[in-house]
């Protein structure tokens, strides 16, 4: 079995690495640092079209699962960057790699519980599915009027409702594509989104009594890479020690 991962240096990443070679993965990672403990490693900056372009060059199927991990948090002056990386970079990656896919085969975004809002914003969603490169990036926002935060919020978006819409896609391929939504988690970028989402995420992590752990996030990625999986299909799957649930509740009274 072999399983391409992007973002597999830190964090959920490298979890998700341990578990799949645990499991006997040929693993091929793509990323802008060295992770450790993989078959291969290509250095590919996820933010730049020409470096996806090469690195996808460097590779050769069949791969039994993609996990599309790389991304950016919030973090001031970020905005461009974080489009660029969490989704345009992700969907040229993704759109290369799908001819060297075995039939069956699955792939894995990590979204964010920042983008539940997608159905809200589906207008704004939408106006960024048409941005072609990065270049087109800085006109998006102004025209949007996009500030960090909410760059982040949209990338997250984007990469759910993206998912959904290619399931019709994907079927006829024998694909399929779920996303994951962890909330806080506890990784070394935990910082950005506790200065980013301030006392909102605070509270939520007292509710659920701590924040999630990258193997809690990463068993549920392997799982949807895996054969296991293999019913389920255009998903967004939440992974947030009940945050959602609790919010839910006092919205609705319950």
């Amino acid at each position: 079995m072999r399983a391409a991962i992007t973002g597999a240096a830190t964090g959920i990443g490298a979890m998700t690495v341990q578990k799949l070679k645990q499991l006997g993965y040929e693993v091929i990672a793509f990323d802008i640092a060295e992770p450790a403990g993989v078959d291969q490693w290509i250095k590919v900056d996820m933010s730049d079209p020409a470096s996806i372009d090469a690195a996808v060059a460097q590779v050769s199927g069949p791969f039994d699962c993609l996990i599309n991990n790389a991304g950016l948090p919030p973090r001031d002056g970020l905005a461009h960057k974080v489009l660029a990386v969490n989704f345009l970079g992700l969907v040229r990656f993704t759109n290369a790699m799908i001819p060297m896919m075995v039939k069956g085969g699955a792939i894995v975004n990590t979204a964010s519980r920042a983008g539940v809002a997608w159905r809200e914003n589906i207008n704004q969603v939408k106006a960024l599915f048409d941005v072609e490169t990065p270049d087109d990036l800085d006109a998006f926002l102004t025209a949007q009027e996009i500030n960090d935060i909410r760059a982040y919020n949209l990338s997250k978006e984007a990469v759910i409702a993206w998912g959904i819409a290619q399931t019709q896609r994907l079927i006829p391929l024998e694909l399929r594509m779920n996303s994951v939504s962890p909330a806080a988690v506890s990784t070394g970028i935990l910082d950005d989104f506790a200065a980013a989402f301030g006392d909102r995420m605070a509270r939520n992590v007292a509710r659920v009594g701590r924040p999630g752990l990258p193997d809690e996030v990463a068993d549920l990625i392997v799982f949807l890479a895996s054969k296991d999986s293999h019913w389920i299909r255009g998903n967004d799957l939440t992974i947030d020690g009940g945050m959602s649930a609790l919010a839910m509740a006092d919205q609705l009274g319950l």
